[in-house]
C-alpha cells in the first residue's frame, strides 16, 4: 500500500482514508501541501501513531478526529481544541438529528468518506446524514453542518470537566485541563437555537448554565433545519480573549475561506524547501515529515498576553511570541537544528520563550518537557541546554544567553539527575559530582534515594552519558560567556562516560557504587522492562554510541576507526536475542529494528551517520538510505514508532536532503545520501542554498564525487557558515560505492 496517492483515485485506500490528492503527471504542478499525508504512520507498530493532525503553523488551536485508535470505526464526537501533543480534546461537539430521547452527552458516530488535509477537515456521519466541514486559523475555528433528515437538529456541547453558560447570543465556558490550567471556549451559532437547555442524565432541561465533569449545553433547531454554521475561538487567558480571537481570525467568514487561508498559510511554510525529483512518495514522505515538525511547540500570546501555567500568571509578551509544548529529550537532536536553518527569528522566540519559563518558576531551571500546562520534568537528562548553544554558534543572538546558561546550569548541577523528577539535587547527584558516574543497583537490591521514580527507577548509563554531553554544552557557553572556571570544569565533566566504558566488552556497563562493573550483565536484556534499571527505553546496544559531543575520543576508546567500524557493522547484524513477541515485551521503544539498530527511538538518530567519522562514508550513505526506504513510507504504517510530533520527522528532512546535525552544538553537519535532484533552502536572511544533485534515484545512493560553492568537497561534511552564506553544494551520484570519497 506504499502508493497511497497513486491509488486513493481508484480504491480510497480501502480503509476509508481520504487525503489531498497530488496531480498527476508533472510535479510543477502540486504545491507542497499537496504532498501532505497527515494519515501517513496513523497505524503504530507497537507503540504511539502518529495523530492526522489538523492546524496551522505552530499554532494553538491544533485538532484531530476524535477516536483511539485510527483502525476505530466509530466518531467520539467532533474535537473543539487538543491542549498538548497527542492529548485528548478539550470540549466535544456532537451534532444531531432525531428524537430528543436519544441525545447523550457524546454521540458516538458511525462516519465515512472521512477527508483530511492539515487545514481542512471533512466527513460524512451516515447514520446520523450529516456532512461536517471544518476550517480553522491560529486561535480559532468554524464547523458547517448540513443535516439530511426531517427531524429536529442538535448541537451537544460537552465540557469534560468545568462550565458553560448561554447569554442569547453565544455559548462560553471553560474546561480544566491540570495543573489548574484552564482553556477557554467562545462560540457563535450562526443561527439562534429555537431552544438551549441542559443535558442531564440523558434528558433535557431548562437551564443555561451548566458545571461539573461531563457538563452539557444543548443547541435545538426546528424540524426543516437543513445547515447550521457555527465558529468558535479559544483562549488559555479568559472566555473574553476566546472572544476577540474569533473576533480577529474568523468572523464573517466561511469554512471553505478558512480552507484556502490555512493552505496559502502551508504552502507558505513548507515552500521554504522546495524539491524535486525523487519519486511521488519521496516528496509525500518529506513534506508530510515537515508539516510534522511544523506542529510543535506552539505559540500561545493572544493579542499580546499569554496565560503561563510556569506561575499561573497571564504576562504581558512584550511583542514577542511565547511558546511551549515542546519535548526538549526528543526534539534537541534535529526538530530545533532544522529550525535554526528555516525559522531562525521563530528559534530565537522559543529559547526566548524558556528563558522567561526559567524565571516564572520557583526554581530558575531550564524547563525539560515544558507544555500548556508547565514542564512535566520527563525523561533523563537536561539536554536543552543542546538547544542553546547549537543556536548560538549558528548565529542566533536574539536571546539572552547569560540567564539561559544560568538556568541550564541550575537545571543540571541543581536539580536532580534523576530521571523523571523535578526534585533539589540529593544523595545521588552528589555521588555523581564526587566519582563522575550515577551509580547502579544489582537487580533485586531496594532503591533507597527519594528521587528515584519507581518505574523510571535511575538509568545511571543513560544519565552518566547525556549528562556528559549536557556539561560538554555548558563548558562551551561558560566559554563564550568567558566564564573560564566554569568552562574548565565542565570540559573535564564532560568527559565522564569514560568512567562507565569496559573496555574488555566495549559497551558502556552499568558500576556499582564501589566502582564495580555490575555482573553478570547481558547487553540486550539486564535492566528489566526498557533496561530502565541501567539505561532508558532502548538498551546498551544503542547507548554505545551515545557520545556525540566526543566521537574522536569514543572511536579511541573502541581501538581506533577499523574496529569501530566493525562495531557499527555488528548493531546492524546482531539478532534480537528472542522472538519478536518476547522482545519488545520488555523493550517496547526499541522497534524499527535492524538487528540492534532501533529506527524508532531518537537516541538512534545520528548513529548512521557515524561511519563518516571513522573513514566509511560510503557505509552511511548505504545505510540511511535502507533506513529511510523501508521505515518512512507512504502508508498507514510508514512510521517506525513514537514520531514525538518533530523529534523524529526532523531526522527524514534532513537526511533526505542530504546532511545531518550529529552534534547539536557543533556548526558541522555530517553528510548523508541526498534523495532528491534538487533542494532548495530558504535561509530567511534572503539568501537561498541548493543542493544538487542529478543522477539521485533510488539506485544511485552513492556519492561520486561533491563540491561547495565550485571548489571540491573532500570530507563528508559542511559547516553552518557555508549554509548560511547562500550557495550551491553538488553531488555527483552514482550506483556503486565511491569508496575513496570523503576518506581523509
Amino acid at each position: 500500500m506504499r502508493k497511497i496517492f497513486n491509488l486513493i483515485a481508484l480504491a480510497v485506500l480501502a480503509f476509508g482514508v481520504s487525503c489531498s490528492i497530488p496531480n498527476n503527471g508533472d510535479e510543477s504542478e502540486n504545491s507542497p501541501v499537496d504532498y501532505v499525508n497527515p494519515y501517513m504512520g496513523n497505524i503504530s507498530h507497537l507503540l504511539v501513531p502518529t495523530f492526522p493532525t489538523i492546524h496551522l503553523p505552530n499554532s494553538m488551536l491544533r485538532v484531530y478526529p476524535e477516536r483511539r485508535d485510527y483502525t476505530e470505526i466509530r466518531l467520539k464526537g467532533l474535537p473543539l481544541v487538543v491542549t498538548s501533543h497527542r492529548g485528548s480534546s478539550a470540549f466535544n461537539l456532537s451534532p444531531f438529528q432525531g428524537e430528543e430521547k436519544d441525545l447523550a452527552p457524546v454521540i458516538n458516530f458511525s462516519y465515512d468518506q472521512e477527508k483530511l488535509t492539515p487545514y481542512s477537515y471533512s466527513v460524512f456521519l451516515d447514520e446520523q446524514q450529516v456532512q461536517v466541514d471544518f476550517g480553522l486559523s491560529h486561535q480559532s475555528a468554524a464547523y458547517e453542518f448540513k443535516f439530511m433528515q426531517d427531524a429536529p437538529a442538535y448541537l451537544i456541547l460537552n465540557s469534560g470537566n468545568g462550565a458553560m453558560s448561554w447569554d442569547g447570543k453565544a455559548l462560553s465556558g471553560y474546561q480544566l485541563i491540570e495543573n489548574n490550567t484552564k482553556v477557554y471556549l467562545y462560540l457563535e451559532p450562526e443561527v439562534m437555537p429555537q431552544i438551549v437547555g441542559s443535558l442531564v442524565d440523558g434528558s433535557l432541561h431548562a437551564g443555561k448554565e451548566v458545571e461539573g465533569r461531563d457538563a452539557c449545553l444543548v443547541l435545538k433547531y426546528p424540524r426543516g433545519t437543513k445547515q447550521l454554521r457555527m465558529h468558535y475561538g479559544i483562549s488559555f487567558i479568559d472566555e473574553a480573549q476566546a472572544k476577540a480571537n474569533l473576533t480577529r481570525e474568523v468572523a464573517g467568514k466561511t469554512v471553505a475561506q478558512l480552507q484556502e487561508q490555512g493552505r496559502d498559510v502551508w504552502n507558505k511554510a513548507l515552500g521554504k524547501v522546495q524539491v524535486s525529483g525523487g519519486t511521488e512518495d519521496d516528496r509525500t514522505v518529506f513534506y508530510t515529515s515537515l508539516y510534522r515538525c511544523y506542529e510543535r511547540p506552539v505559540c500561545i500570546s493572544e493579542d499580546g498576553r499569554y496565560y503561563s501555567a510556569f506561575d499561573g500568571e497571564v504576562h504581558a509578551d512584550a511583542g514577542r511570541p511565547f511558546y511551549t509544548d515542546d519535548w526538549i529529550w526528543d526534539s534537541y537532536r534535529a526538530h530545533h537544528p532544522l529550525r535554526i536553518l528555516i525559522d531562525p527569528k521563530v528559534e530565537e522566540d522559543i529559547l526566548h520563550s524558556f528563558v522567561l519559563m526559567s524565571e516564572q518558576m520557583d526554581n530558575f531551571w531550564w524547563p525539560t518537557f515544558p507544555e500548556i500546562t508547565g514542564d512535566s520534568r520527563r525523561m533523563n537528562s537536561n539536554h536543552g541546554v543542546a538547544s542553546v548553544i547549537d543556536a548560538y554558534q549558528k548565529g542566533l543572538r536574539n536571546f539572552d544567553l547569560e540567564k539561559a546558561y544560568l538556568a541550564c546550569k541550575g537545571a543540571i548541577t541543581e536539580k536532580t539527575l534523576a530521571p523523571w523528577s523535578g526534585m533539589p539535587a540529593g544523595e545521588l547527584d552528589q555521588f555523581y559530582k564526587d566519582h563522575g558516574y550515577i551509580p547502579a543497583l544489582y537487580e533485586g537490591e531496594e532503591e533507597t534515594i527519594p528521587e528515584v521514580h519507581d518505574f523510571e527507577s535511575r538509568q545511571p548509563v543513560a544519565v552518566t552519558l547525556g549528562t556528559s554531553y549536557d556539561e560538554w554544552c555548558l563548558s562551551e557557553i561558560a566559554r563564550i560567556l568567558r566564564k573560564e572556571e566554569d568552562a574548565q570544569k565542565f570540559k573535564e565533566a564532560s568527559f565522564n562516560y569514560r568512567n562507565l566504558f569496559n573496555s574488555q566488552t566495549e559497551f558502556f556497563h552499568p558500576k556499582d557504587k564501589d566502582g564495580k562493573f555490575i555482573e553478570p550483565f547481558d547487553y540486550k536484556f539486564s535492566g528489566g522492562m526498557g533496561a530502565r534499571k541501567y539505561y532508558g527505553e532502548n538498551n546498551a546496544w544503542v547507548y554505545r554510541w551515545d557520545v556525540q559531543h566526543n566521537i574522536p575520543d569514543l572511536i579511541e576508546l573502541m581501538g581506533g576507526k577499523t574496529n569501530f567500524i566493525n562495531r557499527l557493522d555488528e548493531m546492524f547484524t546482531e539478532p534480537l536475542g528472542r522472538s519478536k513477541y518476547a522482545f519488545y515485551a520488555q523493550l517496547p521503544d526499541h522497534t524499527g529494528n535492524v538487528g540492534q539498530f532501533s529506527m524508532a527511538n531518537e537516541p538512534s538518530l545520528h548513529v548512521p551517520y557515524l561511519y563518516n567519522y571513522a573513514g566509511k562514508p560510503w557505509k552511511t550513505q548505504k545505510r540511511l538510505r535502507k533506513l529511510l526506504h523501508e521505515w518512512f513510507r507512504n502508508d498507514l504504517m510508514g512510521v517506525p514508532g513514537d514520531e514525538d510530533g518533530g523529534g523524529m520527522s526532523a531526522f527524514v528532512v534532513f537526511s533526505a536532503m542530504g546532511f545531518y546535525p550529529v552534534t547539536p552544538g557543533l556548526t558541522t553537519y555530517s553528510i548523508g545520501s541526498p534523495v532528491f535532484e534538487q533542494v532548495t533552502i530558504d535561509l530567511g536572511n534572503g539568501k537561498t542554498f541548493e543542493i544538487s544533485a542529478p543522477q539521485a534515484s533510488s539506485e544511485n545512493k552513492y556519492i561520486q564525487s561533491a563540491s561547495l560553492d565550485g571548489q571540491a568537497l573532500v570530507k563528508p561534511e559542511i559547516l553552518h557558515e557555508a549554509i548560511l552564506n547562500g550557495g550551491k553544494l553538488v553531488f555527483e551520484m552514482g550506483p556503486k560505492a565511491n569508496r575513496s570519497w570523503g576518506v581523509e
